[in-house]
Order: structure tokens, then sequence, then C-alpha cells
């Protein structure tokens, strides 16, 4: 009686920290290490982001990669076909991103290197990044340096008074900050936001 075939071993591995940390480094050195090895490999990105163009994935430190830019990751299942390792950069901005894990590798046996963040600007969940925890084989929380006091930075700070949670940006809307550091200036930007909006209330004319 003929043995039946075992599926294919995939893996999942993913690479969290706040802006600027290096995720986006570490995901491009991991994809050249692969493709080093031998291994076909890709990278994907949400077509939401647009600093650098759309067919490149360039880092704070100026390193480049060409990628795919798509809308949701579910658009790319037909291009994986002869793909060994793919490469899923800024991975909170895709909705599908746990049900395309699960399938890349428990039933296609690929490799997925997931690199997001961790926490939206209030430190609140953001996106699906850390639903696949419980899938992954490895995790790799990075860490930044303070913009403030050079300490180790876990979080981002947003510079500016916009509200909502995808707001891309760089430097010029976003910090990484210690705990100490979020904390106070949570609380100087949102007296700046009261003292703002109280300026408007009063200049307003009258009817």
């Amino acid at each position: 009686m003929r043995a039946s075939l075992s599926p294919p071993s995939g893996e999942i591995h993913v690479i969290l920290g706040p802006m600027f940390a290096g995720k986006t480094t570490t995901l491009l050195r991991r994809i050249q290490s692969e493709s080093c090895n031998g291994r076909s490999v890709a990278i994907i990105k949400s077509n939401k982001d647009t600093r650098y163009g759309l067919d490149s994935i360039v880092t704070h430190d100026g390193m480049k990669l060409p990628c795919w830019a798509i809308p949701n990751l579910s658009s790319f299942k037909k291009k994986f076909v002869k793909l060994d390792v793919i490469g899923i950069d800024e991975a909170q901005f895709f909705d599908d991103l746990y049900d395309f894990c699960c399938e890349a590798a428990d039933i296609d046996g690929k490799t997925v290197i997931v690199a997001g963040l961790d926490g939206d600007y209030l430190r609140r969940n953001f996106g699906s990044v850390l639903d696949i925890i419980p899938l992954a084989d490895s995790v790799t929380k990075l860490t930044a340096r303070c913009e403030i006091c050079g300490n180790r930075a876990f979080f981002t700070l947003r510079k500016t008074q916009e509200k909502e949670t995808e707001l891309i940006g760089g430097a010029d809307m976003y910090m990484p900050v210690c705990r100490q550091h979020y904390v106070s200036g949570q609380v100087a930007i949102e007296t700046a936001r009261t003292v703002v909006e109280s300026r408007k209330v009063g200049y307003r004319t009258p009817a």
C-alpha cells in the first residue's frame, strides 16, 4: 500500500516593534539571506504606502528591494505558486493577514516572514499582526531609540493632531519614545489639542 505524502512544512516568522525600530531592515536582510541560500523569494507591501513609490520597499536607512504593492493578500495567491519565501512589510494594513498566513504555511508549505507594528499610536492593537502570533514559529520584538532621552523605545508617538488610526507618514508625523516620554508626550499633545480646539471656538463669528 502506497504511503500518503505528508503536506509540505511551512513556517511563519513575525517581526514586531514601534516605528524606526528596524523592522523593514530586518525583513529585507532575512529575504536576502533566503535568496542567497537558493530559495525563490518575493516581498509584498500594501498599496496604501506610496512614500517611496509602489514598486520598492525602502528602509529609513536607505536599504531598498523591489516588491509587489497590492490591496490585499488574497490577490497575491495566484502569484506565489513558485515561491519558497514570502515577505510581508507593514503587515498591519492587510485585513486578510491571518487567513493568508494560515494557508500559505499550513497548506502550501511557504515560509512567511511578517513585519509590522504591534500597536498604533494609542498603543492599541493595530490590524491583525497580533492575531498571527499563535501561528508563528518565531516572534521578534525590536526596539528603537527614544528620540527624547535616548533610552530604548517601545512605543510610537504621533506628533500631529489627526485621530485616524491609519495615517501613513515618517519622522514628520511620528517618533519612537520610551514609556516615560510616551505618557508625558501624550499629555502634552492632548493639552495642545485642547488649546487649539478652544481657539477655534473663540474665533467663531456670531451668527
